[in-house]
């Protein structure tokens, strides 16, 4: 059905549909951080470590980016609408399976394998159903809303996460995802759908190498923390000298290279491809996925330091954590839907600027407020600002991009988008973290060194064994393993000290980073349109 026609454009089918889509978003969304908080409680429940816990969380990331743009071509070849139906059974049987897993490996099946897929076939096939269900005029609200729900998820998901593992188990959050699914397959009958042109068969050869080039390059990423990012750290794989995580991210990127020039390839013969890269010439698109990219980059890596902030460095809890970031979710939301509402004629490329600019306020604010006697306040108002800048982006970047090809396009576009989005939020996530803990560790090693009070045989043993990265500590994690090595008063209050400024310079160094690269994304605002998209239709 065409957008602007019959029931996809009347009012008590938009009330249902956007929801519904959104409540998708919201789902996928959640999985990447509501269980971050309660982490050692599923791996204590389950009889395994907090390693391998981590690690389903990873492999459920790994999992949608291998399979995202393969996703996107399968609803383009069965339908949005049956795709998303689809994908959000799998999902729901993958929670089932996680709320009831008795081990790690069920946990790995449910959690990784199978929410992982259904996600691949979900967040693609909402991007081409909004555009198959708006007419182009309204789908700024509508991505901008859809996408405010994922944010919302993952700002939410600590406080969600915390109130389940204190007041009831980590098991009735996932218990709680397969009520939504079934909610929303209930709701979706009202979706319409974009017809479906000819069948063809999916390319297999660039299935694999998509699926391939993604995932290795995401991996490598994501053991960056672990193995370091070029120097390898003591008993870390590498290559050469180098460490392994270049040559995985230098594999994936071939293997992506040879995806693009495999799928050139069939254009060329007149054979179906996974995605035409021509697509990728278009400047309006690129110029929508770039953008794409850095936001998710900035928003992952703000929602890895503040939780540390306030959880390890103040010792707040969860559920305090967790309410702490709300305000995020309120200028988000409010920006989102109230930009296209009342400036619908708004230039795109003028409010993804602004969004960008809060972004960077929102990070130099936060940067500047850190100090070793600050308190949880003082991340209310860059947490105001990231989130208007947040929810500015998503006003617009949704159809700049859908907008940019035609509509039989808009399936392969949401998984090209996704994949983009995956990578960008894995690479912030990373790169946060590790800069992080690198100028913590030089923090503190540098305090120990000229503290007098601290013997040099304690100095010449904190050199060797954090020579592989200090761990991010609160006080009362620090104090408990000094009480345990039986050091000294004066010795245990020294490296107290060096910790307390070691924390600060560490997120300080995150948030740096975060903020270069908001002002790096500003070079990249000229490819997105200066005048909102219009329908074609009558």
């Amino acid at each position: 059905m065409a957008p602007g026609t019959g029931t996809a454009e009347s009012s008590a089918t938009t009330r249902i549909v956007l929801p519904t889509l959104a409540a998708g978003q919201f789902l996928m969304a959640l999985d990447s951080s509501v269980m971050n908080v309660s982490i050692a409680t599923v791996a204590e429940d389950l009889g395994t470590t907090v390693t391998g816990i981590q690690g389903a969380i990873t492999a459920y990331t790994l999992v949608m980016a291998m399979f995202m743009i393969l996703g996107g071509k399968v609803g383009a070849l069965i339908g949005r609408k049956r795709a998303f139906m689809i994908g959000c059974l799998i999902y729901g049987c993958g929670s089932l399976t996680t709320a009831l897993a008795p081990n790690l490996p069920v946990l790995l099946l449910g959690w990784s394998l199978l929410e992982g897929i259904g996600a691949a076939l979900i967040l693609p096939a909402i991007v081409a159903l909004v555009a198959s269900n708006f007419a182009a005029e309204r789908r700024p609200a509508a991505y901008g809303l859809v996408a405010a729900a994922g944010a919302v998820a993952i700002a939410a998901g600590p406080l969600i996460g915390g109130v389940a593992t204190t007041y009831f188990s980590w098991r009735w959050v996932f218990a709680g995802e397969v009520v939504m699914v079934l909610g929303i397959l209930v709701l979706a009958g009202r979706i319409a759908d974009a017809p479906i042109g000819e069948r063809p068969r999916i390319d297999l050869v660039g299935a694999v190498l998509s699926s391939l080039g993604l995932g290795i390059f995401v991996y490598g990423v994501l053991r960056s923390d672990e193995w370091g990012w070029f120097q390898p750290k003591p008993d870390a794989p590498s290559w050469l000298g180098v460490s392994l995580v270049v040559w995985l991210m230098l594999a994936g990127l071939l293997l992506v290279w040879l995806f693009l020039r495999w799928e050139a390839r069939r254009v060329e013969r007149r054979r179906e491809p996974l995605i035409d890269p021509a697509m990728l010439h278009n400047r309006q698109l690129t110029g929508g996925l770039t953008m794409f990219f850095f936001q998710y980059l900035v928003q992952m890596g703000v929602f890895f330091v503040v939780p540390l902030y306030l959880s390890v460095a103040l010792g707040l809890s969860a559920l305090t954590t967790g309410a702490r970031i709300l305000p995020l979710s309120l200028t988000l939301l409010a920006a989102a839907v109230l930009i296209p509402r009342f400036f619908p004629n708004v230039s795109p490329r003028r409010v993804v600027r602004l969004g960008v600019l809060a972004l960077l306020a929102g990070a130099v604010v936060l940067m500047a407020a850190l100090d070793a006697d600050a308190g949880a306040e003082i991340v209310t108002l860059p947490l105001l600002l990231i989130g208007f800048g947040m929810g500015a982006l998503a006003s617009q970047l949704g159809s700049v991009t859908v907008s940019a090809v035609p509509e039989a396009q808009s399936a392969e576009v949401g998984g090209v988008q996704n994949a983009v989005t995956n990578l960008g939020a894995s690479i912030g996530t990373a790169l946060a973290g590790s800069l992080m803990i690198a100028a913590l560790t030089t923090s503190f090693l540098t305090s120990v060194d000229q503290n007098p009070a601290i013997p040099a045989e304690v100095k010449s043993q904190a050199t060797v064994e954090l020579q592989s990265g200090a761990p991010f500590l609160s006080d009362a994690q620090l104090k408990s393993a000094l009480d345990e090595a039986g050091t000294s008063t004066e010795v245990a209050q020294a490296a107290l000290d060096a910790n307390t400024d070691a924390r600060i310079d560490g997120l300080r160094a995150a948030l740096a980073i975060l903020a270069f690269t908001a002002l790096l994304a500003m070079f990249f605002t000229s490819r997105i349109p200066k005048t909102q998209p219009r329908s074609t239709e009558p």
